[in-house]
């Protein structure tokens, strides 16, 4: 009997209310990011390589991930991550 991962089941966990929105920025999005809040890709927190959200988008080393979560002082708040 063969058996799947975890990670490859049919479960789509952007559907759940616990997980917030996820995207890769583009190039050009994360010079600017960098750019205005004066900071290099090294002082971001880290997200890893083998999290399920950045295995689904299909994160590598050094992507910038925008994660959009929901805040009852502001309607949403922007975090960021690099992928490790």
């Amino acid at each position: 009997m063969a058996t799947k991962k975890k990670e490859e089941t049919d479960i789509d966990i952007f559907q759940s209310n616990l997980v917030p929105k996820h995207q890769i920025l583009s190039g050009d999005e994360k010079a600017e990011l960098m750019k205005s809040l004066n900071v290099s890709p090294k002082q971001f927190p880290r997200i890893k390589e083998d999290d399920p959200v950045v295995k689904i988008l299909q994160g590598k080393k050094g992507d910038v991930i925008k994660i959009t979560r929901n805040s009852l002082v502001a309607e949403e708040y922007n975090y960021y991550r690099v992928v490790a």
